[in-house]
């Protein structure tokens, strides 16, 4: 998008255009010239071609005539929110001066840089989640700062290398900004923007927080030397942000720090497999842990369950605080719906103060903000009662802090209309007497449009023409309009403003004299809204601290709400939480699966790990419902860890640092990854980064590659689990092979998921029994499929000569049969024959056997 014009033959307003836009090569500049924005040039082009524009051109003094394209002002939230969806960084150049009062031309300063991550409009913005900006200064620990610009939130966090990704998928940001060349995956469509490495700065992330927030140290802020990754991240994010807004970020609040132990790790994968926040199947949003879970009533209440859902605590005195309260809700249904009933009322506070700090408020934003904070004695009441019960102490600590905000509740109320319109200028936002200056000038104003009004009659009564009336356009002002055949009545000091086809209209002395008053009245009752306004805009930005503190109650309120909802609704109970390793669940189910069946439909479960039983292996046939035991232990942890309470009758559980999943199967083209390499790399790693406190929750472990390599693998990885990581492991698997782990693995126990064969038939139970399965019915199910009875019957014929041999722990095998009867084994005896039956299986080990066997069969298949 660089400027081609030559500076010499070009206007002075191109010279002015030309010069801006050299400082914001990157971006598209809306170049305001009166009731419009204007892209001139390249931008011109790109404008046209995306917005679907007309292009045109426009004369360039000497020089040739510069492409060109505009949108109307008022139209430009919906051009910019099309642009930016796009891609692209639209840079918002005003006019800082009157053009009334100007010399020369106008002139303009770029106010604002809108891209994805750095948006205020509302209509740019999704209320049920946050629009993060995250800069990212890699490293062996690599340091991570984010902030919110519609809301404030600044939060620091340092991370080690291999967390990166996990924490990222946590913030979803819209934008990353990274030094040049950095390579981190971040999830989704996320706008990369690279910054100078000198600006990775520790020292200079600590200069910029302090003049930020005009402080002699960050001593007062919780950072500590071990935050200084986080800090280089922040002295660059805070250095981009300066550009993206000129004019300072009045609605930043200070920096939270995260520390990574706080809260449990959700990597990409387990977040996708589990569907957390987002569905597997795009646009199916009801089938989301979040969607069972969120009866929230407000915007910011909306966007913390998010936050919880994807960094679950660790902390058990934190966690009992929350539990806590989610039990005095669930016990007191009168008081959680006056709670609930009162915060109904509230709108964004976070994002409507944020933008009258930044100066970008409609009165419509004020009026919600003063209907907002006029909630507050509603909502303290209804508190205070809930926090006078036992065990409230996490309600009682969010009374003692309530601030009802009254005098600027007041402020407000006294101030501004009680209907605001949706823009300046487009109706009265200030009330009458609240400013002498105003009040005489709208008087002014009115009586001069009385004056006018009364004008007609008066005038056809004067000249006798009846179809005499006053009309007004923007062009040529107010005027009299006459019908042609009335032209003869016209008195001679009636002056000639316009022709039409059927009228002719006229202006008189006295109708320009009171025309000038209106007009001027009309500007300077303008301008004098547009200051008292601004002093309101004021008033929100001098409580800023205060109205996010109360934000932040409010959102806490909400989510703690909408659990105690959730869990009254759809019978929860609350866990009891341990250090212990430990997960005890009597009749747990699957929160989503649970909602989308009829009631009492879904077939609860008890799933019992702990030391004893730290690894579960889980046979039976497809459909059965393995994979939904493997999610509902998951769900089930992660809402008990974010405050929730559990989809159980009872349960027990221990606190998890991390929980994986390697669930379904999916490739990579991009990269060049088949499935079973994807598949691979996901477990790798699991296994790297599993300690003794996680929860693996593994589905048919190598299953992409030939049965002999997948048994091997899958059985090296349960050990692994089992001997070296000691962590609590569900591996859900067609292998039966993997049943012998038991014999051998202290702490590992097979079950399976029941069914019940009927003729040629079988019903699935969908309930947890000890045991392995000794088949996977997967006939029965292609059966069910539809597959063609011949197919069937044959496979029936295969699978009986190929299951002779197969041991099952605990079951008896069956009798071996002639396997001759097969094709694949009736041709000439092959020389590797004379080395199996040299074998002597007695005295080797299953992984050995595996390991000769699968050997065996790669020399057998050799030419």
């Amino acid at each position: 998008m660089t400027p081609k014009a030559g500076r010499a033959s070009t206007t002075p307003l191109m010279q002015q255009y030309l010069e801006i836009k050299r400082r914001h090569q990157d971006a598209i500049l809306f170049f305001r010239m009166g009731d419009f924005y204007e892209m001139f040039l390249e931008d011109a082009h790109v404008a046209a071609r995306e917005l679907g524009l007309t292009l045109t051109a426009r004369n360039n003094g000497g020089a040739a005539d510069v492409p060109l394209a505009g949108v109307p002002v008022k139209a430009k939230t919906e051009y910019v929110r099309r642009l930016v969806q796009r891609g692209f960084r639209v840079a918002i150049c005003e006019q800082v001066e009157d053009p009334h009062t100007a010399k020369g031309v106008v002139r303009r300063e770029v106010v604002e840089t809108v891209t994805p991550g750095a948006v205020l409009s509302e209509d740019l913005l999704d209320d049920a989640a946050n629009n993060f900006l995250v800069a990212v200064a890699p490293g062996p620990t690599t340091g991570i700062a984010a902030i919110d610009i519609s809301t404030g939130e600044f939060v620091l966090e340092t991370v080690p290398a291999d967390d990166v990704p996990a924490a990222l998928s946590r913030y979803a940001p819209r934008e990353i900004v990274v030094p040049p060349g950095t390579v981190i995956p971040s999830p989704g469509a996320t706008t990369r923007t690279e910054r100078e490495g000198w600006e990775f700065d520790a020292q200079l992330g600590t200069e910029e927080i302090c003049r930020w927030f005009a402080l002699g140290s960050t001593m007062g802020l919780d950072i500590t030397e071990t935050d200084g990754p986080a800090v280089a991240a922040a002295a660059a994010l805070l250095h981009y942000v300066r550009e993206l807004q000129p004019g300072g970020l009045p609605q930043l609040a200070r920096p939270a720090v995260r520390r990574a132990a706080a809260t449990m790790v959700l990597d990409e994968m387990t977040r996708r497999n589990l569907e957390l926040v987002e569905p597997v199947r795009a646009g199916d949003r009801d089938a989301t842990l979040l969607a069972v879970v969120d009866r929230t009533r407000t915007p910011m209440g909306r966007r913390l369950m998010r936050q919880w859902l994807l960094a679950p605590l660790r902390d058990l005195a934190a966690l009992g605080l929350r539990h806590d309260a989610v039990a005095v809700l669930v016990d007191d249904a009168r008081g959680r719906d006056r709670l609930r009933e009162a915060l109904a009322g509230v709108r964004d506070l976070e994002r409507l103060a944020g933008r009258a700090a930044a100066r970008r408020a409609t009165p419509r934003d004020l009026g919600g903000l003063r209907d907002s904070v006029q909630r507050m004695p509603d909502v303290l009441n209804a508190l205070d009662g809930l926090a006078r019960r036992e065990g409230s102490t996490a309600l009682e600590q969010l009374v003692a802090g309530f601030d009802l905000l009254a005098d600027l509740a007041d402020v407000l109320a006294s101030q501004l209309v009680d209907h605001p319109p949706a823009a300046l200028g487009d109706g009265e936002s200030v009330r009458s007497g609240v400013d002498a200056t105003l009040d005489e000038q709208r008087a002014l104003r009115d009586g001069g449009k009385q004056f006018i009004a009364s004008l007609q009659a008066r005038e056809r009564e004067r000249t006798g023409i009846n179809s005499l009336k006053v009309g007004y356009n923007r062009v040529f002002g107010y005027y009299l309009e006459i019908s042609k055949a009335n032209r003869h009545l016209v008195p001679a000091h009636f002056e000639r403003r316009q022709t039409l086809t059927g009228a002719e209209r006229y202006v008189t002395p006295e109708l320009k004299e009171y025309e000038a008053k209106v007009l001027q009245a009309e500007d300077l009752a303008l301008a004098r809204e547009r200051e008292l306004f601004d002093s309101l805009c004021a008033a929100v930005h001098e409580r800023l601290a205060r109205i996010q503190a109360v934000a932040r109650a409010i959102a806490a309120l909400d989510v703690l709400a909408s659990f105690a909802e959730t869990a009254h609704r759809e019978g929860y109970t609350r866990p009891e939480l341990t250090e212990e390793t430990v997960l005890d669940l009597r009749q747990c189910r699957h929160p989503v699966v649970e909602r989308r069946l009829p009631a009492g439909k879904f077939i609860a479960n008890d799933i019992l790990l702990d030391e004893r039983q730290r690894v579960m292996l889980l046979t039976g046939p497809n459909m059965a419902g393995k994979s939904t035991v493997l999610r509902q232990l998951g769900l089930a942890v992660v809402l008990a860890q974010s405050g929730c309470f559990v989809p159980a009758r009872s349960g027990r559980m221990g606190i998890v640092d991390r929980v994986f999943t390697r669930v379904g199967a999916s490739d990579n083209v991009v990269l060049g990854q088949s499935t079973f390499m994807v598949e691979m790399s996901e477990t790798s790693a699991i296994l790297h980064a599993a300690t003794p406190r996680s929860l693996v929750l593994l589905d048919e472990i190598g299953r992409g590659t030939a049965t002999y390599d997948g048994v091997a693998i899958a059985w090296a990885v349960t050990e692994h689990l089992h001997d070296r990581v000691g962590c609590m492991t569900v591996f859900a698997t067609h292998y039966h092979e993997l049943t012998q782990l038991t014999e051998e693995l202290a702490h590992a126990r097979n079950f399976n998921v029941g069914v019940r064969e009927e003729g040629h038939d079988i019903v699935f139970l969908y309930r947890l029994e000890p045991g392995g399965a000794d088949r996977s019915y997967g006939i029965h199910v292609g059966r069910l499929a539809g597959l063609p009875t011949q197919v069937v019957e044959r496979a029936g014929e295969i699978l009986t000569m190929l299951e002779a041999g197969h041991h099952v722990a605990g079951r008896e095998p069956p009798p071996r049969i002639d396997r001759s009867q097969l094709p694949l084994f009736a041709q000439e005896p092959h020389p590797v024959l004379d080395e199996l039956r040299t074998l002597d299986p007695d005295s080797m080990t299953p992984l050995e056997a595996l390991s000769r066997l699968a050997d065996l069969k790669r020399r057998a298949e050799a030419p």
